[in-house]
């Protein structure tokens, strides 16, 4: 019998088994992925950017989570060899009625226990030069990394730990009992001790699969991102975001300079028709009815109504995207940009159409569900790890 089967080979559920087999190093574990490779889906379409933790709402989990991961996953990879950049990045308000907003963030980061500075217009351009803005907030301690090549050194030190990765392993069913979970797959059964599921943009699905239908469900919601021609890169020294609407689950375009040197610009944020619907053309029939037949989607619709048609605008017309990142560099033109990569955040909603804000744990009788991971989590994977290790190590002792 396997002790720990973990299902989703994306980098929270790698950075779960990365953390088991550290309090459990006699156990037998195994994760399952149902693609062909690992870090697939949300893992290696992402930004690749470290978070700081100034965004979230002192005492939760993705603050608490962000501030410790930017550190942990800075040490993991300076350990590994893993290439990472402390480079920093500015949050710039464009507008006069965007300078509380900043200033309110700036406390809240303060409150998370941040070192942040508030920069002048002339300081912001010394360390910006292309960027206009009226105030901005330094948060240095926020980096770059690819979250892929963590991805892949996680599953490394798992498998040299005796950790088993079955890929193209799609969990079909799931019966647990008293003792035990045991989870039928496309590639046989699989009797387990204790099941975590770490399926991200299925982990709804996954929880209702072993009998814990949620109070909420995941909608995905398609970022979609230009790059800066070679030439232009030199328009962006760090990585550069906006005020987010503080009524608005995401942050706003931004500019990310990647670990290769790449300059993405983005993203917009507009509801996709398919859990892993990477193109505007993808539709999964299943994904779609289900989004629509959510109350709480179209309680959330209507509350978002002119937010959302203006990110639907903007997935439409290059023109318009461009005009919101104007706002920051002015000089960026429509000629500058190529079409870019896009990514699925996998955001879960209650049924009153409340967007949940933070992650979200839920236990069964001989398993744990991570049911909503959004950014931070790539940031924040290895301090999950930690967290639902030592949930399970607690459950495990009161049960003994």
């Amino acid at each position: 019998m396997i002790d720990f089967t973990i299902i989703g080979g994306g980098i929270v559920g790698l950075s779960v088994g990365y953390a088991l087999q550290a309090k459990f190093p006699q156990a037998k574990l195994m994760i399952l992925e149902k693609e062909a490779a690992l870090a697939m889906h949300q893992t290696g379409r992402n930004s690749g950017v470290i978070h700081s933790g100034i965004y979230y709402k002192p005492g939760s989990y993705k603050a608490r989570f962000a501030k410790a991961g930017s550190r942990s996953m800075r040490a993991f990879c300076q350990e590994h060899g893993v290439e990472v950049d402390i480079c920093g990045k500015v949050i710039v308000a464009t507008m006069p009625e965007q300078l509380p907003l900043l200033d309110n963030l700036l406390e809240r980061g303060r409150q998370n226990g941040l070192d942040l500075k508030k920069l002048t217009p002339e300081e912001l351009k010394e360390r910006e030069p292309h960027v206009q803005g009226l105030a901005a907030i330094d948060v240095p301690m926020a980096g770059i990394v690819d979250y892929k090549q963590v991805a892949a050194k996680l599953a490394e030190k798992i498998e040299e730990r005796g950790g088993e990765i079955r890929l193209h392993t799609m969990v079909q069913a799931i019966a647990e009992t008293v003792d035990g979970v045991t989870i039928e797959t496309n590639r046989g059964t699989i009797h387990s001790r204790f099941m975590i599921n770490c399926a991200g943009l299925h982990s709804d699905r996954i929880a209702k699969m072993a009998g814990y239908p949620l109070k909420m469900k995941i909608v995905p919601f398609r970022g979609e991102y230009y790059k800066l021609k070679p030439e232009k890169r030199d328009l962006v020294k760090h990585l550069i975001y906006p005020v987010p609407n503080p009524k608005f689950p995401f942050l706003g375009v931004h500019f990310t300079r990647m670990i290769d040197g790449e300059v993405d610009a983005g993203p917009n944020a507009v509801l996709s028709l398919k859990r892993e619907g990477y193109k505007k053309t993808d539709i999964d029939w299943r994904d779609m009815a289900e989004v629509f037949a959510y109350k709480g989607f179209w309680k959330i619709a209507r509350n978002y109504m002119r937010v959302g048609m203006e990110e639907m605008i903007r997935s439409v017309s290059k023109k318009k995207f461009v005009a919101s990142l104007q706002e920051l560099i002015p000089e960026v033109k429509e000629d500058d940009l190529v079409p870019g990569p896009s990514g699925v955040r996998a955001q879960a909603l209650t049924v009153d159409g409340t967007l949940v804000d933070d992650f979200h744990l839920v236990f069964g009788k001989n398993s744990l569900h991570v049911c909503n991971a959004p950014s931070p989590a790539a940031t924040a994977s290895l301090e999950i790890g930690k967290e639902v290790a030592a949930k399970v190590a607690e459950r495990l002792l009161m049960s003994a």
